[in-house]
This record gives structure tokens, sequence and C-alpha cells, in this order.
């Protein structure tokens, strides 16, 4: 169920609260289960900090306690039910019967604008460095993902190519057990799942893990079950969960390989902007001219 104002609430509040209250706030953006369900103590143990703390994010977000708050919830939820009949909740963008033609493009621009301020705000700087640096090192590059993951993943594969380094990319299933079972400690396995649970992808990361390979891993979930394979992980916004009618999951994606290839290049740039020019110039050379005729 979506509790759309006061999740609208909780990301307004966000940057202001401690990184243990973000913890509890990114639990709570991202849960689906009906808010009756919702315990202070699991909520607690499922973000690793204490129950004080879980009392603080609360009353941060405007509430006297957590009953209180969970009690909102509830009732937002309830509210929300007979609508739901009538719309479609496209996690992150609901589209109803009342919308306009014409509303469209305006709510499709305002959300994708919410995913990439979601995005910068859930960046590490740290896993960020770390990641940039285990491209640079890597000997080989092996990017898995399965679905619409496979947009993203063609993209980095584009851009590392582009730069001169040494990219591969599946999609058999069995080339990609293949190429994990080979892979050695002086490769890189890079994992891209929203949710974090994509089957395939998990088990070529596990796969990778196991070879002694560096692993990392782009996804939007920080503890979702790909995490526990990689060494890095770049976790973009955690506003949506499911995929099939996830229409922004690729927004964040995209933005995190910016962000790889806009840092690759800052670290090493006059061997990659080099690499980079001749990359171009081959590439130009397959455009037509200003005045040059099809043929």
């Amino acid at each position: 169920m979506e509790h759309h104002e006061i999740k609208l609430r909780i990301r307004q509040i966000y940057p202001k609260l401690r990184p243990s209250e973000q913890k509890v706030a990114d639990y709570i953006l991202s849960y689906r289960d009906s808010a009756r369900n919702l315990l202070i103590e699991e909520v607690a143990e499922k973000t690793g900090v204490s129950q004080p703390t879980v009392v603080r994010f609360v009353k941060a977000a405007g509430y006297q306690g957590f009953k209180d708050f969970k009690y909102a919830l509830v009732q937002e939820e309830a509210r929300g039910e007979p609508e739901e009949r009538d719309s479609i909740d496209l996690y992150g963008f609901t589209l109803s019967r009342a919308d306009r033609l014409e509303e469209i493009p305006g709510k499709i621009i305002n959300t994708s604008i919410e995913m990439l301020e979601e995005t910068r705000k859930h960046i590490s700087v740290k896993e960020y460095r770390k990641a940039v640096h285990a491209i640079l090192n890597a000997e080989n590059i092996v990017i898995y993902s399965v679905e619409n993951s496979i947009c993203t993943a063609m993209d980095l594969l584009t851009k590392l190519t582009y730069l001169g380094l040494n990219c591969r990319i599946y999609q058999d299933y069995y080339l990609q057990n293949v190429s994990a079972v080979n892979l050695t400690p002086k490769d890189l396995a890079i994992g891209i799942s929203y949710s974090g649970c994509s089957r395939h992808t998990v088990e070529m990361m596990a796969q990778a893990k196991r070879t002694g390979a560096a692993t990392l891993a782009l996804t939007n979930f920080e503890h979702s079950l790909i995490a526990k394979y990689s060494d890095i992980v770049l976790c973009a916004s955690n506003r949506q969960f499911l995929y099939g009618n996830t229409i922004f999951s690729r927004i964040s994606q995209l933005a995190l390989v910016d962000m790889l290839y806009a840092g690759l290049l800052n670290q090493d740039y006059e061997k990659l902007s080099g690499k980079l020019n001749q990359t171009n110039a081959i590439v130009n050379r397959r455009a037509y001219g200003k005045n040059e005729k099809v043929l």
C-alpha cells in the first residue's frame, strides 16, 4: 500500500534526519505490507537501530509516538483503498482515470526529478569512490542483469567500451554462468538489479564472489539480497519496489551509470580522455556530413 501524504512528509524531512533515523525512513518508504502489521520491534531489527531511534524518527515526522504514527498510516491506507480501483499504481507514479492527457508529461517530469533527488540523497560517497577505482583497477569487467536492467547494463557497457576498458555482457543465462565461473581476483563483476533480488543476477554475483573477483552492485535497496554478495553497493532511490510496473527505475540506474562514467574520467583523465577522443573520431566517421547526400 502507498501512504502518499506521510511518505511525502518523510522525504521532505529526510535530509535533516540523523543517519540512523534515515535507515528507519528508508524502511518505511519501501514498506509494502499493510500498515496494520507494522511493529516497532520489527522496524528496529530490520534497520539495525534501537527502538528509541525509531521513536525519534516518528517524532521528527511530527507524531507523538510510534502508535500515533502507525495509526496515521492505517488511516491513510484506508482512505486510499476505494481509489485504487480507478487508478494504476506504477510505484512512484499513480495514473488515474481522472488525469487529463495534457497533465501527464508534467507529472512524468516531476516524478523523474524526485527520483533523481532521491538518488543523490542515497549515494554513499565512500562507496562511489570505491566503485570508480574498482572499475579502473579491473583487468576484465563483466556485467550481469536481466529484464529492464539490461537497458542500464547496455548503457554501462557502451560507456566503458568508449573509454577503452575491457568489458563484456552476456544475455544468455548459460554464458553468464560460464563467464562467472572463469572470473579471477583481477576481475570485476557488476550486477545491476533494481530490486536486488533478481535470481539470475544474484546467482551470478554469488558465483563471482566465490572466484575471488571483486563485486559491485547497482541497486535501489541497500539491504537487498544482492548486497550480500557485493563488495561495493551503489544504492539509488528506494521509492519504488516491484519491477513489473516500475516505469522510473531506469532514471536512477542510468544516473548511477553517468556518475561512474564521469568519475572514471575524473580519476584517470589523461589516459581515458585520449581513449574517448579516439572513439569519438571513429563514431564521427560513421555520421553523415552537413551537405553529404544519403546513399
